[in-house]
């Protein structure tokens, strides 16, 4: 992509991360040479598989692709590089066609293969059957690589995972071409939670982490987006802010520490009375059951109004409303203070 791109790459292997650093490159020597010049000690070399893709895109043959990844592989072996062969477009390939692929490039001397489900059109069934059949036709270590046009990039890989990939492709907020890709965060946590396999991540840098990369590539995270989302643990409903109050186990499949979130308990139209009492408790305000009945009914309609949540402010002017009081700041010392 030029030197802007390898002067990034070479500031990231410069850094001297404890971890291995990948380049991404096409299926040439001058790639592959840059690469290496970049400090890097791991390429990612790719080609489609699939023959619309070899037609359409490259204008060349089966014979063709696999020439050209063994002679890319070899010379990046020659080079002492750890190589990971990218079967671009394989959910679209033919089967056999992959497996020829991957045990030309296994015997070149590839470390392991990525089996990329480019265009997302794949199930989870679809994925673990073709990432299990492609380990035991060729015994190629595998990485799971999904995009999310259908909704289902992070399903897909945790299926190909689950088929005995050891290896998966995941972006922080599921960044990507399109719709995006697996995301890490969302990954990470299904793998502890779901598959109770702990994948070594500190997880309570993620909410922090995902926010920070929104902002510095100006995609916001969407508030419903699972696990990082502002409202992944917050509880507006009645039933759910009840029961949460009570044991946050109830609605909660982690504590939001563990991904350094906080819980909220907002109010809206779908409020009951044991999240209006809290909030009033978080603000040392003691109301009695009757006034809980009308604030209720009033958050309620504001919210309707509004569309959206009642805020402390409002608030406080409900219950003064509520009790005839026109100086509500009174009630809240730390509002008033503030005044």
């Amino acid at each position: 992509m030029g030197e802007e791109e390898q002067a990034t790459i070479r500031a990231i292997t410069g850094l001297r991360l404890p971890c291995r650093v990948t380049a991404w490159n096409r299926a040439l020597e001058s790639d592959i040479d840059a690469s290496v010049a970049c400090g890097v000690t791991s390429v990612a070399i790719s080609l489609p598989v699939s023959d619309l893709l070899i037609r359409e895109k490259l204008g060349k043959t089966r014979e063709w692709v696999l020439a050209r990844i063994v002679r890319a592989t070899r010379y990046a072996k020659d080079r002492d590089l750890y190589v990971c062969v990218g079967a671009e477009d394989a959910s679209r390939a033919d089967a056999e066609f992959l497996h020829v692929y991957a045990r030309a490039a296994g015997a070149a001397g590839a470390d392991r293969l990525r089996f990329c489900d480019t265009v997302g059109l794949l199930d989870p069934f679809a994925t673990y059957k073709a990432v299990r059949v492609l380990q035991e036709q060729t015994g190629m270590k595998v990485e799971i690589h999904t995009h999310d046009d259908f909704g289902m990039a992070t399903a897909n890989a945790l299926a190909g995972l689950k088929a005995g990939a050891t290896f998966v492709s995941t972006t922080v907020n599921g960044l990507g071409e399109r719709a995006g890709n697996a995301s890490l965060e969302e990954v990470v946590m299904a793998l502890r939670h779901v598959m109770r396999r702990d994948p070594g991540i500190r997880t309570e840098r993620l909410f922090g982490l995902c926010h920070f990369v929104a902002a510095v590539s100006g995609r916001e995270v969407p508030p419903g987006k699972a696990i990082v989302g502002t409202n992944a643990f917050r509880h507006e409903s009645g039933i759910h802010a009840d029961g949460v109050l009570k044991n946050p186990a109830t609605y909660e499949p982690f504590p939001p520490t563990e991904v350094g979130a906080t819980r909220a308990i907002p109010l809206g139209k779908h409020s009951g009375r044991a999240a209006v009492r809290h909030v009033f408790q978080r603000m040392n305000i003691l109301v009695s059951d009757a006034e809980i009945t009308e604030v209720l009914k009033a958050v309620r309609r504001a919210s309707i109004d509004a569309k959206g949540i009642v805020g402390d402010e409002e608030l406080l002017t409900i219950l003064a409303a509520a009790r005839e009081c026109r100086d509500f700041p009174a009630m809240n010392p730390l509002l008033r203070s503030t005044k």
